[in-house]
């Protein structure tokens, strides 16, 4: 392996911390299915769940939402043969790597990251190290597998600006061209879910009212009557995405519809446009059953054989380690370890 030339990689993760939604689905799963069966990249996932300790866990519930995020993985069509299906933690260049980002990265920089300002708020002297340097691991987690390409939302693209950023620095530093300049890759319809019951709010996990969110592990009814109870407004569906603009629950409905069936948001009001949002409802939840449930009925039956699981994840921590350990055992060299 030399220095400058780098295999089209990707590599993306989700922190097990608990209750897979269909945000998690439409702006990251679907997506890393897509880019798998692309097969332009070698393609990595990850639980990443050396993030989530950044905030407290309960370690019981750390292992079963590991678990079950990991059948999210593979009942939403992650193939552990063809993709590197990982636990962050059993491969330990992750966390071997972030420090030397520790050491490379600058604390102005950190302090800079927006959700750092965001989780940290008002009581920054009581939250942990981890949750501050966070960026550096996911630098690492990133640049341990000479990643190319990562799918990211509009959230994360500052952390992937700093990995550019530790990258950069580090080749500068010890004049080599050894880390690549990862690009962003942004895709899909819906990258940003939101609430059901307010479309200016993103979908999340922690909002305390179940029916904002459809739930990975919803049944097909479930599904269909939060889909039907969706907030909107009573006027039909316009003719145009810019007609969208002032009505964000109508908009992220069409935005859900044009994720789930694949095609543009402007070819979903091509078709409705018109129409009754109560007909629209129930047609996207018709869809949304079709492509959904089947993930549940999966997950559900994958998570009856947790041993299972733990064997995939210890044969994709062995795949990984074969790009890993070269790797981190170059940085070291080039950092000056006697090795």
């Amino acid at each position: 392996m030399t220095d400058t030339s780098f295999t089209p990689r990707v590599f993306s993760g989700i922190q097990p911390s608990g209750g897979l939604t269909l945000g998690n689905y439409l702006g990251a799963m679907k997506n890393f299915v897509q880019m798998q069966d692309a097969g332009d990249f070698e393609t990595i996932y990850c639980m990443v769940d050396l993030h989530a300790i950044t905030v407290w866990q309960d370690p019981e519930a750390l292992r079963r939402n590991t678990r079950e995020l990991c059948a999210g993985y593979l009942a939403a069509g992650i193939d552990p043969e063809r993709s590197i299906l990982i636990n962050q933690s059993q491969v330990p260049e992750h966390a071997q790597l972030a420090w030397i980002f520790n050491c490379v990265a600058r604390m102005g920089w950190m302090g800079r990251m927006t959700q750092w300002k965001d989780k940290a708020g008002k009581n920054a002297e009581a939250a942990s190290l981890g949750l501050f340097a966070y960026p550096a691991l996911m630098a690492a987690d990133i640049l341990v597998y000479h990643t190319t390409h990562v799918p990211v939302g509009d959230d994360q693209k500052q952390h992937l600006e700093l990995t550019r950023d530790i990258a950069t620095k580090f080749n500068h530093d010890f004049g080599v061209e050894f880390f690549p300049i990862t690009e962003p890759v942004i895709r899909g319809a819906a990258t940003r879910v939101m609430s059901l019951r307010d479309g200016t709010k993103k979908m999340s996990k922690s909002d305390p009212v179940d029916a904002s969110r459809i739930n990975l592990t919803d049944d097909a009814d479930a599904i269909a009557k939060k889909v039907r109870k969706a907030k909107t407004d009573p006027e039909p569906l316009p003719e145009s995405v810019d007609a969208l603009e002032a009505r964000p629950d109508v908009r992220n409905l069409v935005n859900i519809y044009a994720a789930l069936a694949d095609v543009a948001p402007q070819a979903v009001l091509d078709e409705k446009a018109g129409g009754q949002l109560g007909y629209f409802k129930q047609d996207l939840a018709d869809l949304a059953v079709a492509k959904l449930a089947p993930i549940s009925t999966e997950m559900s039956r994958l998570m009856t054989d947790p041993a299972e699981i733990d064997r995939m994840l210890a044969r994709g921590a062995e795949r990984a380690r074969e790009i890993t350990v070269p790797i981190l055992e170059r940085t070291y060299e080039i950092v000056g370890m006697v090795r």
